[in-house]
């Protein structure tokens, strides 16, 4: 099996695929886990394109065109697979898509839902998109 997760305390971590772009500063450069989960950790099913372990928080990441209901699918599916079962575990959900087909109210709706059944925020943002932690 080849090797899914990078350790480093890197300050910048960088998940691109096609046209989609998210960057993700480690401001205090602390130990951070980078998982590659489409195709590698996850090789079968709905999932999520990386996973990101950092401060305690798990950051489930798909880069995606303009289908945003199959990443939210994709998301919670990678979430049920290899999300921590602490119900209280700080979770952030991106979604980087080179445009966003959705109103905000619709996007409003499926944010609550993660938070409620996920205990995570939802980020639904155009790439390329910088967030830090």
């Amino acid at each position: 099996m080849k090797n899914c997760r990078l350790t480093s305390t890197n300050k910048i971590f960088t998940f691109e695929e096609q046209k989609s772009k998210l960057i993700l500063k480690n401001i205090d450069e602390v130990e951070s886990i980078k998982i590659h989960v489409d195709g590698c950790e996850i090789t079968e099913g709905l999932r999520c394109d990386y996973l990101h372990l950092a401060k305690g928080i798990e950051f489930f990441i798909e880069l995606k065109g303009q289908d945003l209901l199959h990443a939210v699918k994709q998301l919670k599916q990678t979430i049920t697979k290899l999300g921590s079962k602490n119900k209280k575990q700080e979770r952030t959900c991106y979604i980087i898509c080179t445009r966003s087909p959705l109103a905000s109210t619709q996007i409003q709706t499926i944010d609550r839902e993660f938070r409620k059944d996920y205990n995570s925020k939802l980020v639904v943002k155009s790439a390329p998109y910088t967030d830090s932690y």
